[in-house]
Formats: C-alpha cells, structure tokens, sequence
C-alpha cells in the first residue's frame, strides 16, 4: 500500500502542481503526501513545512473534530464547501472555504484530499465593510437609523416621455411595501432609480444597503446577508447580516441572477414572512426590510438559463420597472451632454460652449452600449482634452473614435455632409420659426405641434440663437 500511496503522489504532484487552488492530501494516518504551493501561500507557510509531517503538528490550532480531512479519514464522506478558519504555525488567522474529498484505490481508502479557496482577504473586507455600516448606523441615535441615500428620482435626468412616466409611477409606488425587481442595461442608473424610490418612499429615514450579488463569493454571500451564528463553523463569531442592519430600510440587491439557486430560495422566504435565520443559528429573527432586485439581464432570459427561480421572479414582479437604455431614448443623448457640459465646466474651470455638429451626429447615431454612464464618462474625457470653446471630434475617446466607421468620419469631413447638413439646419430653423410664430412664442404649444418634448424645443431654440418670438 506504502508504493501504491507514492506513486499517487507523484503522478498528484504532476497533474495538481499547476492548479490555482490549494491542494492538501493526507494518508490514513494524517500525514500529508501532497501540498502545493498554492495551499502554502494560503497558510503562510513553505512545502517543506508541512511534506511528511503530521497535519495537527502543522495546524496546532485544529483538532480530530474541527480538521475536515481528519473528519474525512474517519467518516469516509466526503465535505462540499465548508467554511473552516485555523490558525497556522506562526500565529496568522487563515479562512478558508473546502471541499474534502476521501481518496480509494482498488476500493480501500489511501488517504484524504482537500481543496481549498482562500478568502481570508475578501471575507474580512466583507465583514469590515457589514462592521462599518453598523458603526455608522449606531451613531444615528434621531433618527434610530439613517438612510445614507444620496439620489432622487430628480436626479434622474430625463426629456423622454416614457421614462418621465415611468419615474412618476416609481414615486407613486414608492409608498407601497411590496418588493421591487428593476432590469436595465448595465450604466442606465439602476441604482440611482432605486435610491430615489427609496428616498421618496415612508423608509426613507431608515437605511438604505446595497450589495452586489457577483461582487461577493456565493459560498460568502449567505453569511453576508444574514449574518453568523458562533459555532457555525470553526472562528465564526455572532456578527448580524445586512438584513438585520437594513431592518426599516430598504436592501438593494444588484445583480439578482448571480445569486445561487439555493439562496434564492432562502431569499424568497424572507420576502414570504420577514423571518430570517443566521448561518448555524437556531433562533428566526423578524425584520421589516423592503428588498429591491435589480438585473442587467432580462428577467425572460434568466428563467430561461435557470440562473433565476420562477417562484421568486413572480414575488418580484409585483411591482417590475425596466430602464429603457439610451439608444431607445435618443432625445436624451443632446440633452444629457448639455447636462454633463455645465457640470464639468463647473468642476474644470472651463467655458465650453456645447459640442460640434460632427460630434453631435456621431452621439446621436452611436448605439452607446455603456449608455448613460458611458455618454458621461466619454463628456468628462473630451472635457479635459478640450481646449476649445467645442468639443470635435478630435477630443473623442480613443475606444469611441476606432468605433466610429471610417466612412462615417469621412461623411462628416466631406463638403457634401456640410452642405447636407447646412440644409438639415435651416429647415429645421424654419419649422422652429413657424410653430413659435403661430403660437405667438408659446414654447410649451410650438413643443406640441412640433411633436418633440418642450426642453428640446428650448435647446433648439438656445441653439440656434432663434428669438422665442420669432416671425
């Protein structure tokens, strides 16, 4: 069995040695066999620490009950992701997530292999951040707990009909208490909405939490959530979940369908009833929290790809908005950079007048995949490039410029598109003309017969320098 044992190692050390994961295999008698370097780097120790020595001599803090390859060994069972937490030879606090696996060979078990996820780093600024928020909560004492929400649903900017009334039934509903499920596009402003309903909501005094369900490790996302019970697992300690921090408030959950299945499940219970339960607790606690879902994946598509479960989308759909992106609301486009253009002027120190009439057709007829958050980030780029009284084409972002047609630079250079657009303008200039004329330079009705919303009659009428009066 000795030959049988060594030959496993070699060809482990062979196949495992490039793994990124940590590897640790013992034989029935505890003694490790195979250890690569990256289970070394986790446990702050060398190879050599840790090769032929017996586990407990190397991890003194554990014990046959709390070593999962010990409990393997004993069992011959093998453990799917458990949290575990130990304390290496020299005094460092290491944790980890494990899958431990019992290892036979011709039907006799040879020893025990574990791999192991360090997230050691990533759960201990998870906790610091849930830490942070309970501190700063607990320093609101009037109110008992304070909202930290910086939007409203003004801040929301918007000359597109469907998104003005699809921003006024949010602060309708913002009274109700039911669930919420927001899908958009990633940089529609998800978030921003979502503050904004809470704003106007009766929470808004209360907290308002956000975490990103792919930011966060499914195997860490539970305990994030609802929170630790002491002995859940070796280290844990009684620590409360965002739940229990957002109990009042409101808790954004962004990116709904990278949730796991299974803790969805557990999410759909608290949305039944207000009964959540921390990891490897006993004792249900009763919080009153309004979840808010947010997806940039269509909700069609997720039940589709099973990344969402049927029963928690219609708890959902109660009450379901859907951020129309940018290049659905191109009256939008202009009217954002003109919005973006003042703010960092203001933030720049700079006078710059608008952009030109190329950039202006290059906006408007690209598909802005990024959507708004991209049209800002791309202003704030031209902004400081810019030292003109114009933003051209020349200031564009180098990622927008290679994904604007060559033909379609070349349009815009040619004599033909100046002439093109020359006419466009001046057509343009007497419809603006007639309607102000004919309504004796009533904006809000020249905006109706003109069939486009009164804000972009203003801009028309600001850009072209037209007397609102005009004859």
């Amino acid at each position: 069995m000795t030959e049988g044992i060594a030959i496993s190692s070699e060809v482990l050390k062979a196949i495992l040695s490039r793994i990124d994961e940590g590897i640790h295999v013992v034989d029935t008698d505890g003694k490790t066999i195979f250890y690569n370097e990256v289970a070394a780097n986790h446990d702050g120790l060398k190879v050599t620490d840790v090769i032929g020595k017996p586990l407990l001599s190397v991890f003194p803090s554990l014990n046959e009950s709390t070593s999962t390859l010990l409990k393997v060994l004993e069992t011959k069972k093998a453990i799917y992701n458990q949290a575990q937490a130990y304390t290496n030879v020299y005094g460092k606090k290491i944790e980890t997530m494990n899958t431990t696996l019992p290892i036979f060979v011709k039907g006799e078990m040879v020893g025990a292999m574990e791999i192991a996820k360090d997230y050691t780093s990533m759960k201990r600024l998870s906790e610091q951040l849930v830490d942070l928020q309970k501190k700063l909560l607990a320093k609101k004492k009037v109110p008992k707990k304070q909202s930290v929400v910086t939007y409203t649903l003004d801040d929301l900017l918007t000359v597109n009909s469907e998104f003005a009334k699809v921003k006024k039934e949010a602060e309708k509903l913002a009274a109700s208490h039911s669930p919420i499920l927001v899908y958009g596009e990633s940089g529609t402003g998800k978030e921003l909405f979502v503050q904004g309903i809470h704003h106007a909501s009766v929470r808004a005094g209360f907290p308002f939490i956000a975490q990103n369900c792919a930011a966060i490790p499914e195997t860490l996302l539970e305990s994030i959530l609802f929170g630790t019970s002491k002995g859940s697992y070796t280290g844990a300690v009684e620590r409360p979940g965002l739940f229990e921090l957002a109990d009042g408030g409101t808790l954004f959950l962004d990116e709904l369908h990278a949730m796991p299945i299974d803790l969805q499940a557990k999410l759909l219970r608290v949305l039944e009833d207000g009964i959540i339960r921390r990891v490897g607790g006993t004792r249900d606690t009763v919080v009153d929290v309004r979840v808010v879902a947010a997806m940039n994946v269509h909700p069609k598509q997720a039940l589709e790809q099973k990344m969402l479960r049927p029963d928690l989308f219609y708890r959902l759909n109660v009450l379901m908005f859907e951020l129309a992106p940018l290049r659905k609301r191109t009256e939008d486009i202009l009217y954002l950079t003109r919005v973006f253009i003042e703010k960092f002027n203001r933030i720049l120190k700079k006078q710059i007048e608008g952009i030109s009439v190329d950039v202006e057709q290059i906006f408007l007829s690209y598909n802005w995949p990024g959507n708004v958050r991209e049209l800002k980030h791309t202003v704030e780029y031209m902004m400081n490039m810019c030292e003109s009284e114009l933003l051209e084409i020349e200031h564009l972002p180098i990622m927008l410029r290679e994904q604007v047609s060559k033909e379609q630079v070349k349009l815009l250079d040619s004599e033909h598109s100046v002439s093109f657009r020359k006419n466009v303008e001046n057509f343009e200039m007497e419809l603006i003309k007639k309607a102000l004329s004919e309504t004796k330079g009533n904006i809000q009705q020249a905006a109706k017969r003109l069939h486009i919303p009164r804000q972009t009659l203003q801009y028309k009428i600001h850009k072209y320098q037209l007397n609102q009066h005009a004859e």
